[in-house]
């Protein structure tokens, strides 16, 4: 077992639920003294700091959104003085005010530990050559990884995002063992590769460390597959600290979220009633030992299932399973919940399909219709007529019978949809809801 912090990782279940009720307290003390927003919350819900004596009694406060942080913009969920904030970052605010989160120097340096805790869970050490395609700048994910990589000792490439060509020159010239982007971004460095006529047994790439989208275990494959790596998933949001907040193991078998530092609870999206574990619901968490912007009950609106069971790795902190996708991501179609990953992992299933797709809704004469456009290899889109159509049959029998919703499938050329160097773009909605 790989393990950078054994101690705090292996914990007994005892002792972790001891720090945490410790921790917990000090927080909802500090949020309830500092931080305005949050004493206004709490008042109103008639909730003290001194009513929260247990880990139950978290169920007594109110939660946080992401439009609690656009009301507050900019700096006003921080609880502690602006001079004493060593950084400052940032979304992009495209659907709004941008959401923004600010770290103190012990919040660096927490985030550093739990970024090395996590490449070393998947296999990073001193010898590691980590190429970090993440990007740098407001968006946490570039930062990150970069302390934490420093953090244990290996050597760093901040590529960053874009460049494709030059990414692939330094992979093989510079030796990367380690390749940490998002996992669309990897598979696009797959064909920029094919394209340089570079094979995998040209590079070192042990594995990859892929997250910031949601990502189906058919992609994983894909990924491995073409690669020649072991792929790894990571989970973090800028709000709560940035990736870091949960980590994939040798195991593959979910991801450990740092229970020592965050508090996760599973909650019916629809309702905000608190599910049991192995009950697929929206993570919501509570960041216990952030100084600068610590958040109480945040949603996250990503769907996942948690599994408080000892992980075969010896690590004693909770799993969550792999994203679904995000609630707020979820497109419905006549009444039926449709999550871009479902459809990924039914494609994937599939030969002679690409692992690049687009859903295009909207709505005709008052009834929503759902299209996806999929990519085909070459050698199925070069062939006859009569396959095309029925690959297309099939790809439209398979989406029916597992999304349950009447799907119209337009199968495109290699390359024909657009390439993401981010975040991939699975969804257009065209419907004026």
């Amino acid at each position: 077992m790989y393990c950078w912090d054994q101690e705090k990782e292996c914990m007994s279940r005892e002792q972790l639920e001891k720090l945490q009720l410790r921790r917990l307290k000090e927080t909802v003390y500090k949020v309830y003294a500092f931080v305005p927003a949050y004493k206004e919350k709490m008042d109103r819900a008639g909730i003290r700091p001194d009513d929260i004596k247990t880990l139950e009694d978290l169920q007594k406060l109110p939660f946080t959104t992401k439009q609690d942080l656009r009301n507050n913009y900019p700096f006003n969920l921080f609880a502690i003085p602006l001079s004493d904030v060593v950084r400052i970052h940032s979304s992009s605010g495209t659907t709004g005010k941008p959401t923004v989160v600010g770290y103190s120097r012990n919040d660096i340096e927490i985030w550093a530990e739990l970024m090395a805790r996590a490449l070393t869970s998947a296999g990073a050490s001193r010898h590691s050559v980590i190429q970090n395609a993440y990007g740098y700048g407001l968006f946490t994910g570039g930062l990150g990884v970069h302390y934490g990589a420093e953090k244990i000792g290996a050597s760093v490439i901040p590529t960053s995002g874009g460049n494709t060509k030059r990414q692939v020159l330094l992979m093989k010239d510079f030796g990367t063992t380690i390749l940490t982007c998002t996992p669309s971004y990897a598979l696009y460095m797959y064909e920029v590769m094919q394209e340089m006529g570079i094979e995998p047994s040209d590079l070192k790439l042990k594995a990859g460390i892929f997250g910031a989208e949601p990502w189906s275990e058919n992609m994983r494959k894909e990924i491995e597959n073409k690669l020649e790596i072991d792929a790894y998933d990571i989970y973090g949001l800028s709000e709560i600290i940035g990736p870091g907040v949960a980590i994939e193991c040798r195991c593959k078998s979910g991801l450990h979220i740092a229970e020592d530092h965050f508090i996760p609870e599973i909650i019916d999206p629809e309702t905000g009633q608190i599910l049991e574990d192995g009950a697929q619901g929206e993570l919501v968490i509570t960041a216990i030992t952030k100084e600068a912007m610590p958040l109480i009950r945040y949603r996250t609106r990503d769907l996942t299932i948690l599994n408080r069971t000892r992980c075969e790795c010896g690590r004693t902190h909770a799993r969550i399973q792999k994203v679904l996708g995000r609630s707020d991501d979820m497109v419905i179609i006549r009444g039926v919940n449709v999550f871009p990953s479902t459809v990924e992992s039914v494609l994937l299933d599939i030969p002679g399909v690409e692992p690049h797709y687009l859903l295009i809704v909207d709505r005709k004469n008052n009834l929503d219709e759902l299209e996806v456009q999929v990519e085909v290899s070459e050698s199925i889109f070069s062939d006859e007529i009569r396959k095309l159509e029925e690959l297309g049959n099939l790809i439209t029998k398979e989406l029916e019978g597992n999304l349950g919703v009447g799907v119209k499938v337009r199968l495109v050329e290699p390359k024909a949809l657009e390439r993401s160097e981010g975040k991939a773009k699975r969804v257009i909605d065209k419907r004026k809801i």
